[in-house]
């Protein structure tokens, strides 16, 4: 009967070894292989630092805003928000009003192209067909963290920007 007990307990530790060993491969691959980020942050910042390779935070914004026009471009997904309109003032945005979130001017470009939202990625092109036709806009801001699923479009003049108001419209996003 206690070379059953003895049995009983060491399969238990076995048991348990397994299940911990089998843990630590999960997180070992879950950490390693589908989140690699941590890793390739500390070589970024290892790579920013030799005179030959430019800071990779000053190239992107530069690369996402030189997106090439491209009249071929076929929706993704559809979707209906509430879509807002703003220009370049402290009181719309903050002390750099010209500078969008991934740091483009918008000032310098004056071109009506640009909106704001926190659920698309920056680069992302969209069109608005029920107010702007076909003319494709590219997310380059961000908004107030409240407004998660709404649009802001970014227009040069402030009369042009309270006279749009507040619109729900068809969103389309498109492939890039």
């Amino acid at each position: 009967m206690e070379e059953l007990k003895k049995k009983e307990f060491r399969n238990m530790k076995l048991k348990t070894a397994k299940k911990l060993i089998l843990a630590v491969i999960i997180v070992i691959v879950f950490d390693f292989f589908l989140f690699p980020a941590p890793i390739l942050a500390s070589e970024s910042k290892d790579l920013a630092n030799t005179p030959e390779i430019p800071i990779i935070e000053e190239v992107l914004p530069i690369i996402n805003n030189i997106l090439p026009d491209n009249e071929d471009l076929k929706v993704n997904r559809e979707s209906y928000h509430t879509i807002t309109a703003y220009n370049s003032e402290v009181a719309q945005c903050d002390s750099t009003p010209c500078i969008t979130a991934n740091g483009f001017n918008l000032c310098e470009n004056a071109k009506e192209d640009s909106v704001a939202a926190n659920w698309l990625p920056f680069g992302t092109k969209i069109r608005i067909p029920d107010l702007f036709g076909g003319r494709v806009f590219i997310v380059r801001d961000r908004m107030n963290e409240k407004y998660s699923d709404r649009l802001d479009i970014w227009m040069l003049e402030k009369a042009d920007a309270k006279k749009f108001g507040i619109k729900i419209a068809k969103i389309e996003i498109l492939n890039h």
